[in-house]
């Protein structure tokens, strides 16, 4: 069976505590991108191959995620977490929201079962929903709570990086702006490192320190926020910037 380059070239450095936005028109290669860097291509889409370099920051530490043996990249899981596009296909309808939120919990931590609890509690304070919230099934929350409940889950194991893969663009607008504002504040709070992959540039500016161009299955553009919007180099950003 032949492979499939999907991402060629790839060559990122990330830095705790920073956003980078990953843009590009579907098919562009960002999602693939983002899923390489959790490393779950190898499990899910063996023939699909991503070439380069993702390097990790973690104190005077650089760590190559792509370069991660099964053993290493299961020790490392908790670290790196994902947000997922569809908030309505991503949640267990069958689970109650607190053992959505503590499922990553009972898989990565021996923490005791009111420890989780708390934890669970905690969380879903600092998404904007209550405690009491915590007994409800995902088909009683509108798409932005569901969201929320997704940003919670991912930050239950306390990740050093987050993938968010086009997280509010199955949101009304209104709604959208709610959930990136909620993100860049749990950014600050937790010193995350979050790749926020969208087909929209407007959607990344005001979230990202560093935005990444990707076209074709190449990086294509990679600069800081402010140079995207007022130097592009590619023909293809200024396409998207039209």
């Amino acid at each position: 069976v032949a492979k499939v380059n999907a991402v060629k070239n790839l060559s990122v450095d990330i830095e705790q505590g920073k956003t980078i936005g990953i843009v590009g028109e579907s098919g562009s290669g960002k999602s693939t991108f983002g899923k390489a860097i959790l490393n779950v291509l190898k499990l899910t889409a063996p023939d699909v191959r991503v070439s380069g370099e993702v390097w990790l920051k973690e104190g005077n530490e650089y760590i190559d995620i792509l370069s991660l043996s099964k053993q290493e990249l299961q020790a490392y899981r908790p670290k790196m977490q994902m947000i997922f596009q569809d908030p309505f296909s991503s949640l267990n309808p069958r689970m109650i929201v607190k053992d959505i939120i503590k499922e990553p919990l009972d898989i990565h931590t021996d923490l005791s079962e009111q420890d989780k609890i708390d934890k669970v509690n905690m969380l879903l304070e600092k998404v904007g929903l209550s405690k009491e919230q915590s007994t409800r099934y995902p088909h009683e929350f509108s798409g932005g709570q569901r969201q929320r409940i997704g940003i919670a889950r991912a930050l239950a194991t306390e990740p050093k990086i987050v993938i968010a893969d086009e997280p509010v663009s199955a949101l009304d607008v209104s709604i959208q702006a709610q959930v990136i504002n909620l993100m860049m504040d749990l950014q600050e709070e937790f010193n995350l490192t979050i790749l926020f992959i969208a087909h929209d540039l407007s959607v990344v500016k005001h979230i990202s320190e560093e935005i990444a161009v990707m076209y074709l299955g190449e990086l294509v553009e990679f600069n800081p926020t402010q140079k995207i919007f007022s130097e592009p180099k590619h023909s293809y950003t200024k396409k998207l910037l039209k």
